[in-house]
């Protein structure tokens, strides 16, 4: 039995990447409710292998057309919509057998806010004596969304450690609830009352994450468990697609680096963790801080055995070589680096800095210390041309960096959602607010934008090749006709090792067709080849692109 219960609810998407899905926010407000006295259990319906399938809402039926069918190829993108973690009805029968007074259910991502709100539904229609509290990202930019249903009893916008406490000794005491910072709720009169958000002055005032709430077993990297951990809240710069920037009503933050070492150790000692992303925004932007915090940790942790990384992105004009030589010698083994795009005209309208220098200079210290390295560009978004984003593959096809292509959707809070909202671009239902929903269909149509998609695999594959693998796949292109095979399904391979053989054979004969013919090819499970729907004018463009830089 526990007083409290906050709840991760499932989701459903093409894919999830459950690394990314620590949840990180609910085990602050546990650990602010368990400093109070109260008994906290973190539900997360996330934390299981269990996925089904789903159907695909009727407002994202187009993407049929350009998810088409499986393929086994190198080039596959998504297949076949699903609900991963437990559903909204176990999850209400589950807070019924612990019967709390308080449930509070995450709702990051308005994209997702559905199953969130599936989930408040059943835990109120199982508990009815139970108050329902949502918060999160989506009730704290959208609250008039979230409290018009009748099964939500709150939601808390903003920075939740101090106002979830509030609103438990309130309702305990059956005391007043108006003054909380960020409490929204309905009026007896069908009004709504909403405050603020709520931001916290000092990050050292609050409760170390309740981490050892969080289902450790499930949350690993091969064989390492894994961690989340926040140096800071908001970020300095201002970016159009992006509600977190200095210009929203967060501001920017950062810890001390003796309690982000003292988060560490309780991660690395007390749950065993092994891999730490740094879920910041902007964790190098003050160097100086930056570098206190890696050599600490460089003395405290040596000999660990640590995985660094920092997934959300960083940006190149914090990084040198003094910063880049720390990372590595704390345990960071891969530079995710936030490239935008390099086209000019677009850079001012998402209101960034060419970074391009800098980020030239981090992968050659990349490659000097033995980084891994990601790049990502952003495409898609409204107004963009996708030349400059075939012009942004282009320009790392021949750097040493991973191109990873983020496509735009509208983040609620952003200047970018609401020039949306503005010129009449805003997809109609919440649940294309995500990039698999390939959101917006603009100056580049979602046609463009999976090309894009489908390009960046190309490349990066082209780039896993050795010499003697690229000479094949130039053989290969040089012939007149050349059709795509596979084993039987009864011939198959079934070892990890020989299947992953097997894949990779049909990407290089996939790749050579590609630079012959331009056109790009998936494989069925059955072995019979298929062409994907894409912008032959990109994939010409691009062919043409690549091979000259290659010749």
């Amino acid at each position: 039995m526990s007083d409290i219960i906050l709840v991760q609810p499932p989701i459903c998407d093409f894919y999830l990447t459950a690394k990314r899905t620590v949840p990180y926010g609910l085990a602050c407000l546990a650990g602010q409710l368990l400093l109070n006295g109260y008994s906290v259990e973190i539900l997360d319906a996330l934390a299981s292998t269990r996925s089904k399938k789903a159907a695909l809402p009727p407002e994202m039926a187009y993407l049929r057309d350009f998810y088409s069918a499986p393929d086994i190829s190198p080039f596959s993108m998504f297949h076949g919509f699903r609900r991963f973690g437990l559903d909204a009805e176990e999850l209400g029968g589950k807070v019924q057998n612990s019967g709390p007074f308080m449930v509070g259910i995450s709702s990051l991502f308005t994209a997702y806010s559905d199953e969130a709100l599936k989930t408040a539904k059943a835990v109120k229609r199982m508990c009815p004596q139970s108050f329902v509290v949502l918060g999160g990202h989506h009730p704290t930019e959208m609250p008039e969304e979230v409290l018009r249903y009748d099964f939500v009893d709150f939601i808390i916008r903003g920075e939740g450690e101090i106002s979830i406490v509030l609103l438990a000794d309130a309702l305990r005491s059956k005391g007043s609830v108006d003054l909380i910072p960020g409490i929204g709720f309905k009026k007896h009169d069908g009004k709504f009352h909403i405050n603020p958000p709520a931001s916290l002055g000092n990050l050292e005032e609050v409760a170390m994450p309740a981490a050892e709430l969080i289902d450790n077993n499930f949350y690993r990297r091969g064989k390492k468990n894994c961690a989340v951990i926040v140096t800071g809240r908001g970020c300095p710069l201002n970016c159009s697609y992006c509600s977190i920037g200095c210009s929203s009503w967060r501001g920017f933050r950062l810890k001390s680096v003796s309690r982000v070492i003292e988060e560490m150790k309780r991660a690395v000692f007390g749950i065993g963790a092994r891999f730490i992303d740094f879920e910041d925004e902007n964790i190098s932007y003050y160097r100086e801080w930056f570098l206190d915090l890696l050599n600490e940790i460089e003395r405290q942790f040596g000999g660990c055995g640590l995985e660094l990384r920092a997934m959300n992105g960083l940006y190149p004009p914090t990084l040198d070589e003094e910063v880049i030589c720390a990372m590595k010698a704390a345990g960071f083994t891969a530079l995710n680096l936030s490239l935008c795009t390099t086209s000019c005209n677009q850079l001012k309208k998402f209101r960034r800095g060419d970074v391009r220098r800098h980020f030239e200079a981090s992968l050659r210290l990349a490659e000097k210390y033995r980084l891994e390295t990601v790049a990502y560009i952003i495409a898609g978004a409204p107004g963009q041309d996708p030349r400059d984003s075939l012009a942004d593959l282009l320009y790392l096809a021949d750097k040493n960096a991973i191109a990873g292509v983020s496509v735009f959707y509208p983040a609620p809070g952003s200047a970018d959602f609401n020039r949306c909202i503005t010129e009449n671009r805003l997809p109609p239902a919440f649940c294309q607010f995500r990039s698999t929903a390939l959101p917006i269909s603009d100056i580049t149509t979602r046609e463009d934008t999976v090309t894009l998609l489908r390009l960046a695999r190309i490349l990066n594959f082209f780039k896993s090749l050795k010499p003697e693998e690229k000479k094949e796949v130039f053989r290969i292109a040089g012939e007149a006709e050349n059709r795509v095979s596979v084993l039987p399904a009864s011939d198959a391979p079934h070892s990890i090792e020989a299947r992953s053989a097997e894949r990779r054979r049909i990407g290089k004969t996939l790749l050579g067709v590609f630079f012959r013919d331009g056109v790009i090819y998936g494989v069925s499970r059955d072995g019979q080849s298929f062409p994907h729907r894409v912008s032959d004018a990109l994939c010409r463009e691009f062919r043409r692109g690549l091979l000259k830089l290659l010749a």
